[in-house]
């Protein structure tokens, strides 16, 4: 019997630390998808669209990082309302008749693994951090927050950014001043979208009671912060909670195979994640 042969990538930079590969190529295993390969490409925008021309006939998808998220759209036929609501494309799956349609799926990966963890609604929530997952968490939180977000920036031209997102998405939001961010850490929920080492002047602040945090690095892992959040006896959900939800929905919208492998994706990249 011949074995069809797909492929499938991460492309990014940099990219020699995504995790993609390892998380869908566990997929591929448990799915019994052989002649499945799924591989990186380190790339930048000027790189992008010559990439993009040359996939061939045998290619089935493509996920995106930073600084490539903005920059595929116009190469796509079409990309989905979810993508057009924060401008931000991670996913492209490529069809038998030569489209290339756009998703993102950081969005409902954000809310799936939230989901996961009991939390299907809040009444408020903060967001620390004004980057490009901001922006995500703006969207997910549009979608379970029925009241006010509050989202803690270094500037005000970021605190301007959010507000455009905010009145795009319909979200109710305030933003304040990075010096004010302890406050944010009362909020039911807490997600941390800044760099590593960014919120670790804000764990002495952590109140004895602490709701739930969701900071989006996995590493290193834990986190200043998360650390502390975890031994107050909060709950808390990591970068790795998101970025393997993510996948599940690229390796579905990928392969056609549903449901994807949840917990042999979320096992090897625990695996992988402890060796290093």
């Amino acid at each position: 019997m011949t074995v069809r042969r797909r492929r499938a990538a991460v492309l990014g930079s940099p990219i020699a630390h995504s995790l993609s590969p390892v998380l869908h190529r566990a997929a591929y295993a448990a799915l019994g998808l052989e002649g499945w390969t799924y591989d990186r490409f380190e790339m930048d925008e000027a790189a992008l669209p010559a990439f993009v021309a040359g996939l061939g006939p045998g290619w089935a998808g493509l996920s995106l990082t930073m600084p490539l998220k903005r920059a595929i759209i116009p190469l796509l036929d079409e990309i989905s309302e979810t993508a057009a609501s924060v401008d931000a494309v991670n996913t492209v799956v490529l069809t038998g008749d030569g489209r290339r349609t756009g998703d993102n799926t950081d969005i409902p990966g954000m809310i799936a693994a939230l989901k996961e963890h009991g939390i299907d609604k809040v009444d408020s929530a903060a967001i620390l951090g004004a980057g490009a997952t901001a922006s995500s968490a703006l969207a997910a939180l549009s979608r379970i927050c029925t009241g006010e977000v509050t989202v803690y920036v270094r500037s005000a031209a970021r605190a301007a950014e959010m507000r455009a997102w905010a009145e795009r998405l319909q979200v109710d939001i305030r933003t304040r001043d990075w010096a004010e961010a302890a406050q944010g850490l009362h909020a039911p929920l807490v997600i941390a979208t800044t760099p590593a080492g960014a919120t670790d002047a804000l764990a002495p602040a952590v109140p004895e009671r602490p709701a739930t945090l969701f900071d989006v690095l996995y590493d290193p892992w834990p986190t200043t912060l998360a650390a502390r959040w975890s031994a107050y006896g909060g709950a808390v959900l990591s970068g790795l909670d998101l970025l393997v939800h993510q996948a599940v929905l690229q390796v579905e919208q990928m392969t056609g195979h549903a449901p994807a492998p949840l917990s042999a994706m979320r096992e090897a990249g625990e695996r992988a994640l402890a060796g290093r």
